[in-house]
């Protein structure tokens, strides 16, 4: 679950398709491989189907988990690791539903460390492997 922290906030309304979607899920918006999309967060339950529709952040800074092992400084970008449900560093090899590169670490956070604030704003590439 991805918390948010501060900063102001831009929505889209999102229809998820075959699962639903939990208040601090993220939602991968745009993906299409090798294509610029957006880590979004759910900021609120939203049930599958077509008539279901619920705002998902695309702006904003929140507090994703991260991977222990990565180490990470504020100013970088980040990638997130869909296998993990976690951020990780930008070193990280994305795979499939992976997104590289999306938004701005806010802090450093090293080995061991186990969550970290990621501005969200600026858009990722998608990784359909």
């Amino acid at each position: 679950m991805v918390d948010y922290v501060k900063g102001d906030l831009d929505t889209v309304e999102y229809t998820p398709s075959g699962a639903d979607v939990s208040a601090g899920d993220v939602v991968v918006l745009g993906g299409v491989d090798a294509k610029k999309c957006s880590v979004g967060v759910a900021m609120k339950d939203i049930a599958d189907g077509v008539t279901a529709e619920g705002a998902v952040a695309v702006k904003g800074v929140f507090a994703f988990a991260k991977v222990s092992g990565a180490v990470i400084l504020a100013g970088q970008s980040v990638n997130w690791d869909s296998s993990a449900s976690a951020v990780d560093d930008n070193a990280h090899t994305t795979g499939a539903g992976d997104v590289g590169q999306f938004g701005k670490a806010m802090e450093d956070a090293g080995n061991g460390i186990t969550t970290i604030m990621v501005d969200i704003s600026e858009p990722g590439t998608y990784d359909a492997a």
